[in-house]
């Protein structure tokens, strides 16, 4: 199977795609993973990219997975260039994932604002919203002796970028991924009991 991941520091810091690999390969799954992400970069800045569209029309993928900025997210921007984006898409076979990042810190109280606008642009364009920031603050509030940010308090530990990782397989898959290291169970228990909430339509009527 063939995953292209199109968005910024987020997608690409740990070789986030990388893990995501590994977990599909341990489970089974042939995995082929391509990468277009820039630092800071909106879904608008990829709208008008070349590579982006040449990519979604001829790389023959099985999955697109998309991800917008996370500091000053602006919904209505992600809509507008989603959709912009889904007119390349809906050429080929490829389905959607949306991956929504999570918050800063001091933005933590505008997570549920943020999963409102990945779920609206998944409704719009028909695609499946990965819900990584909702796990993540989950998480965080679970382990208070543990931290999922860097030092700069915006960016991934290796910890948060295999979240991140886990919650995009179980988005596609459906299934609890066969887990990489033992290390990475209190991750996996997370995302098993939890994503079906988050992604269920009651969850996000109430958004």
């Amino acid at each position: 199977m063939k995953f292209l991941f199109i968005g910024n520091s987020h997608t690409f810091r740990n070789d986030m795609p990388h893990i995501f690999q590994m977990i599909c390969e341990k489970n089974g799954i042939d995995a082929q993973v391509t990468m277009l992400a820039h630092g800071g970069k909106t879904l608008a800045f990829h709208q008008a990219e070349p590579e982006v569209r040449f990519n979604i029309l001829y790389g023959n993928y099985d999955y697109i997975i998309l991800q917008d900025r996370q500091k000053d997210f602006s919904p209505d921007g992600a809509l507008e260039a989603g959709t912009a984006i889904d007119q390349f898409i809906q050429q080929t076979p490829s389905k959607k994932i949306l991956y929504m990042p999570w918050t800063v810190p001091q933005e933590k109280m505008l997570q549920a604002q943020v999963a409102g606008g990945y779920y609206r642009l998944g409704r719009a364009i028909h695609a499946s919203v990965a819900p990584v920031g909702l796990l993540w603050w989950e998480y965080m509030d679970r382990h208070p002796g543990e931290n999922l940010f860097m030092d700069d308090n915006r960016h991934a530990t290796p910890k948060g970028a295999t979240l991140a990782a886990y919650t995009i397989y179980q988005t596609i898959f459906g299934e609890p991924a066969v887990i990489l290291k033992p290390e990475d169970s209190d991750i996996t228990a997370l995302v098993n009991a939890r994503i079906k909430e988050y992604v269920s339509e009651q969850y996000i009527a109430s958004l």
